[in-house]
């Protein structure tokens, strides 16, 4: 399995971002998807996670209210909605997908991981 992260950039504050990820290798139909972000000398942390359906997602408080985590399973790929981005934002966000369903925030309940796409927020 490949994860492919993109869209990461340079954005000012208060701006937008979408991030893709698309898989390949297998169909992710019965799996849980997330992303999570890892700030410069920081631990990775959860942001947003969608279930094999579409029809559960779960959002960090951060996240909450500004971002919207979608799947399109015939594409195998995942996305993540970004707004109202602050420099607090800042970081590299990587993708995750699950071989099971659920929506879990624990990074480990994850089985393959995308190689990161970077989100810099200007104030």
């Amino acid at each position: 399995v490949q994860l492919q992260a993109s869209g990461g950039g340079l954005v000012q504050a208060g701006g937008s971002l979408r991030l893709s990820c698309a898989a390949s290798g297998r169909t992710f139909s019965n799996s849980g998807l997330a992303w999570f972000r890892q700030g410069s000398g920081k631990e990775r942390v959860f942001v947003a996670a969608i279930d094999r359906n579409g029809y559960r997602t779960d959002y960090s408080d951060s996240a909450k209210g500004r971002f919207t985590i979608s799947r399109d399973s015939a594409k195998n790929t995942v996305y993540l909605e970004m707004s109202r981005l602050t420099p607090e934002d800042t970081a590299a966000y990587y993708c995750a997908i699950r071989q099971s369903p659920g929506t879990p925030r624990r990074s480990f309940e994850y089985d393959y991981w995308g190689q990161g796409t970077q989100v810099t927020v200007s104030s």
